[in-house]
């Protein structure tokens, strides 16, 4: 079949199946590019676009505009333009359509979301920790090293003791692309691994266990993070994260060197981390505004 007689429908119903016969792509993927493109084939219907030739640039440029119109984030018609971006490389491949439509379209860019740090006296409340029982010395060790450290949740599961060189005060993580990076760990969060670590049987490797000794799941982990904020008193449910961005955020108002942050937080590349300058320039602001005579609002 030429592409001068190739309907949507047809192509769409032939990728469908095609990539579900292959059974590379997982159930979720599959279903996320069947919600594509049935979007896009309600969009032909109302503009009564039958034929794959008639789609050209400018009516997936339409459709992208369409979407955006109904209310659709930029992150969604992002998704979705990637979704018929693989559609379109594979009616290509199979020598069904000669170019591709999708070549030169850009999707809406995303508005980055600034991580929400903590304020360094809600650091400080939620790190005080008074219970001295076994799952507390655990908790106000695992508490520590987030901020001590700003280690990501899945580094920090996977530690065992073997990482720690506590003479250097040092710790030794695997981080994204199984890269391995060496962060200082500061004087408090080594005295609380410290008294964890006593708690342990002397064979054990693993560093944060449950009361089985077997390690701690990545929710796990979450819902003692979650539970200390909620005891400690703080006005919201705290997730790991946010002590990775306190760490970051509060490092960075301190020193203003952002090389040494994003080396710290084993980033890439350099404009991962300078999303933290904003919440660097919001402190300075929210300072200002406080205490220049000619800034404060008005009651």
């Amino acid at each position: 079949m030429s592409e001068t007689d190739l309907s949507i429908s047809h192509a769409m119903s032939g990728f469908l199946s095609r990539i579900a016969r292959e059974g590379a792509l997982s159930e979720a993927t599959q279903q996320a590019y069947r919600r594509d493109l049935e979007a896009l084939s309600a969009w032909c219907d109302k503009q009564a676009i039958v034929l794959i030739a008639s789609l050209d640039t400018s009516a997936l440029r339409a459709f992208a505009a369409a979407e955006h119109r109904r209310g659709l984030s930029a992150r969604s018609i992002q998704r979705r333009l990637s979704g018929l971006r693989r559609f379109f490389k594979a009616l290509r491949q199979q020598g069904l359509i000669k170019g591709d439509p999708t070549e030169g379209i850009k999707a809406p860019k995303v508005r980055r979301k600034l991580p929400e740090a903590l304020d360094i006296d809600q650091v400080m409340s939620l790190l005080n920790i008074p219970d001295t029982s076994l799952l507390g010395l655990r908790d106000k060790a695992m508490l520590e090293l987030f901020y001590a450290s700003g280690l990501r949740v899945s580094e920090l599961k996977g530690l065992t003791w073997g990482d720690f060189d506590f003479e250097e005060g040092l710790v030794r993580v695997m981080g994204k692309g199984k890269k391995e990076r060496l962060i200082p760990v500061g004087r408090y969060a080594l005295e609380a691994l410290s008294h964890w670590r006593t708690q342990l049987p002397p064979a054990t490797q693993d560093v944060f266990t449950n009361p089985h000794g077997r390690p701690l799941t990545v929710r796990a982990i979450q819902k003692r993070v979650a539970y200390w904020s909620q005891k400690q008193g703080l006005d919201q449910r705290v997730h790991p994260h946010q002590l990775r961005h306190s760490f970051a955020s509060h490092i960075l108002q301190s020193s203003g060197d952002l090389r040494a942050v994003q080396e710290l937080l084993g980033h890439a590349n350099l404009s991962t981390t300078q999303i933290y300058t904003h919440l660097d320039y919001q402190h300075l602001a929210k300072v200002y505004d406080e205490t220049h005579p000619r800034a404060k609002k008005s009651p």
